[in-house]
Formats: structure tokens, sequence, C-alpha cells
């Protein structure tokens, strides 16, 4: 009996051991390091509206990725056991074309390649005047100079048959130093030179600042006009962020000034209220405008008049009280406000009459969704812009239908603003009626080459300052 108990006793030890090595199996060993790379995916299509993608990679030694182009932004990750995986983050293509491309993978000595597709965005049809509809015969304002009607009457008549050529001032904003430098590349000067009166706080300069700039002067307007030019004004509105920074501005400290939200706490609601101290900014501020646009009104010179621009679609596009400017910061009844007021301090307080009023849209994509929410309305705008930045200079289908629908078709349309150059030729040919382009600078636009300028201000279907009538 007692060699029964134990042979039970030892059966019952065994088969706890055994189910305690069932449960608890010894760890595995670490897996010998790769010979080679290995991409759980060699290739990708990404949503033309974008999106961010991931590229796992096994490889015996930390890989990296290169080769993006401007359009993916690669995100690294942690490499643990071999593995990693990267984010590959790819912007909207904007442009209608499919584009490409590839990407390798290094280990050491060894690579392996990646590719990756994106369709382009489709193409709109462009839209038909409503029945009935044309372009407006008139400016909005029933009191507009001659010259300002004749400028206008000039942009209507050459819609869809030619665009102008423009440049924007560099430097203190209030020079022809861009315009005369296309000069000496093409041998022709633009048809349309910009200016801004985005240094208007400083203006005019202390006398002992080493820097200068003086809106007073008006020589650089005075050349364009007199030469068969034309003339548009823009406004980066430099506000203080808070009153003590307007006290600071008084005296000559502008420290707190800008226009970005970001770096201005600058409120258009409160601005548009009486006895705040913000109103009381910006009547001053627009009384100095006006001084200054006065002078231009002095000489005859009819002013394309562009001011608060890209505040159209910023509000939604850059989240909750979020905007690129002040100005588009408060939501799109401030803006108007503030585009009404404006209209009625210039041209009704200050008697100017030759203002042609240039409303700009955001033409980033998305934005075209809130156009009409942000539209002052067709009383109150004369031509519409888009600001366009893209790496390409085809034509602008997108933009051009959200500007041209926006208006019914009612107002001219034009790239108030652009880094590269939307070729004319093909826009028109596409029956995209652009009145004219105005490249932002000679500088940071790698497809606006000398030849490619050379070819734009030598086409048949594009102004230059030469070919242009007299207006006057």
């Amino acid at each position: 009996m007692k060699k029964l108990r134990n042979l039970l006793l030892a059966g019952f030890l065994l088969a706890v051991a055994w189910s305690c090595g069932k449960n608890n199996p010894e760890p595995s060993p670490v897996d010998d390091p790769p010979k080679d790379i290995t991409l759980e995916t060699t290739s990708f299509m990404a949503a033309q509206g974008g999106e961010t993608l991931s590229l796992t990679v096994t490889a015996p030694e930390r890989p990296k990725v290169g080769g993006a182009p401007s359009w993916i932004t690669v995100g690294d990750g942690t490499y643990s056991k071999y593995k990693i995986t990267f984010t590959l983050k790819v912007a909207a293509n904007t442009t209608f074309e499919e584009r490409s491309a590839v990407l390798t993978v290094t280990s050491g000595s060894l690579s392996k390649t990646v590719s990756l597709t994106q369709p382009g965005a489709q193409k709109p049809d462009v839209p038909e005047p409503e029945p009935g509809s044309e372009i407006d015969r008139n400016l909005t304002n029933p009191h507009a100079s001659a010259a300002a009607k004749r400028v206008y009457d000039f942009l209507r008549e050459n819609a869809g048959k030619k665009v102008l050529s423009g440049i924007q001032s560099g430097g203190t904003a209030n020079n022809n130093e861009t315009a005369d430098a296309v000069f000496k590349m093409t041998g022709k000067h633009p048809a349309l030179a910009g200016y801004d009166y985005i240094f208007l706080p400083y203006s005019p300069t202390p006398a002992n600042w080493d820097w200068k700039v003086d809106y007073g002067d008006i020589s650089a307007a005075r050349e364009q006009w007199e030469n068969n030019g034309l003339v548009s004004f823009m406004w980066h509105w430099n506000v203080p962020t808070s009153k003590e920074a307007w006290d600071n501005g008084l005296k000559g400290n502008f420290d707190g000034y800008n226009f970005y939200c970001d770096k201005t706490g600058f409120d258009i609601r409160r601005a548009l209220v009486a006895g705040n101290w913000e109103n009381d900014f910006i009547l001053k501020d627009i009384e100095k405008v006006a001084g200054y646009l006065k002078l231009l009104q002095a000489e005859g010179i009819p002013v394309l008049w562009r001011p608060l621009h890209e505040a159209a679609g910023n509000y939604s596009i850059y989240g909750s009280n979020g905007a690129w400017f002040w100005w588009g910061r408060g939501g799109a009844d401030a803006c108007k406000q503030l585009w009404k007021l404006l209209r009625d301090k210039l041209e009704g307080e200050y008697g100017l009459d030759n203002l042609i009023w240039v409303w700009t849209l955001d033409a980033t994509v998305g934005a075209e969704n809130d156009y009409a929410l942000w539209y002052p309305g067709n009383d109150l705008v004369d031509i519409v812009g888009c600001d366009i930045y893209e790496e390409n200079t085809s034509a602008k289908s997108r933009q051009y239908k959200a500007a041209v629908q926006l208006t019914g078709g009612r107002k001219l349309v034009t790239v108030s603003e652009c880094g590269n150059i939307p070729d004319p030729e093909q826009c028109l040919s596409e029956n995209q009626s652009w009145s004219w382009f105005l490249a932002w600078n000679l500088e940071d636009f790698k497809l606006n080459t000398t030849d490619y300028w050379k070819k734009l201000m030598g086409s048949a279907r594009v102004f230059t300052r030469e070919s242009m009538p007299s207006l006057k």
C-alpha cells in the first residue's frame, strides 16, 4: 500500500511538472540578422487629395529612405528587431497630371526601390456664363474717374484675347527694380507693376534710419503709368498686437506690429466697434493710406486696388479661429464688414475715384467651398483675383471655374499673384480668360526661367508695357 501511494505521488508530481512546462515555454531565440532588405510594399497609389502612407522595412542595419520629391515628406520610425515603419506624407496633387516618384531604401551597401504614383485632380469643364449674363460693363463706383473707366474698359475688351504681364515690386515695395530686371532679361517691361503698402507704419521712415521708405514718393508708379503701364497696389496691413504696441509704434518702435495671425493678437471684430482702440487704429491707418492714394489720384493714375487679400477660405482651412492674415481670423462677416468700411471711407469720406476694387480668393484646394460666404458681393467688387502658387505652369481650370461661378460670370478674373507663371497661351486655349498674371518675384520659382520669361514677353497673346496703348 505504501509503495502504491508513492507511485501515485510520483505520477502526480510528474503531471504537475509537465503542465507547468507546457504553460511557460522557453523564450524563442532572437532572429538572425536578415541578409537583405525586405519591403512589405514596393508600390503605392496615393489619393489625389493627399494621404499618409506606411512603409515597413526589414533590414540588417537601420535603413534610410531617400529620393523623396518636395510633395512627399518622409517620417522616421523606431528601428527594433531589424524592422522599422516609415510614414510617407503625400501632399494633394492640385495639377491635372498624374505624378510619380521612386524612393530608394538603403541599409549599408544594400538598396531597394519603392514606387509611388498619384493621380491628378479631375479636370473641370470651363463653365458657361449664366443665360443672359456678361461681364459687367461698368465699375461699381458710379463716380469713377475717366481714366479708371478706360482701364476697366480695356481689360474687359481684351478678356479672352490677351493677358497682361505683371511683376510685384520688391525691397521697399514702391520701386521698379523688378520691372527693370524683367526688361534687362527680356528687352520688355511688364504691362502691370504691383506695389504694396506693407511698410505703411514706417512711412516716412525717421531720418536716422539707414533703410528708407516713403510712400509719398510716387515716382515709380508715375513712371509706369506715363509709359502706358498699369499700376496695382495691395496692402499687407501691419497692425499692433496691443495698445501698448501701438503706443510704442508712435514713438518709432514697431516690434509689436505684424499682419500674420500667429504674430499678432489684433482682433478684427473689436476693430469694427467704435470706442475700441483697435477701431481708432484702423481708422487712422485708412486715413493715412487714403492720403497716399490721393497723390496718385492727383496725377490721374488709376489703381487696381487689392486690399484684404487671401482672406476667403482661410477661416475654415486653418481651423477654428485660424487664418493666414488677421483680417480673415474673425470670420466671413467681419471681413466683409471691413471691406465695406474701406469702400465707404476711401470713396465716400476721402473722395477717391481712381480705385478699381480687386477681391482676392485663397486658391488652396477646398477653399472654393466657402467662397460665397466671404464674397462682398458683385455690387462691391470690380475684379476677382486668385493668388496661385503651384509647382507647374499649366492652366488653372479649378481656380478659374470657382472664380467665374462665384460671380455668375459677371466679373473679370485674374491671377492676382503667382509663383510659377501659368502659361497664358495654354490658359487662353482652354478658354480661361485671366486678365493678367502678377509674378511675386524673380528669385524663388524655378520654372520662371529666363527662357520662359522671354517666351512670355515675346508672345502675341501677352501685353508688355511696350505694346500697351495709352489709356490716359
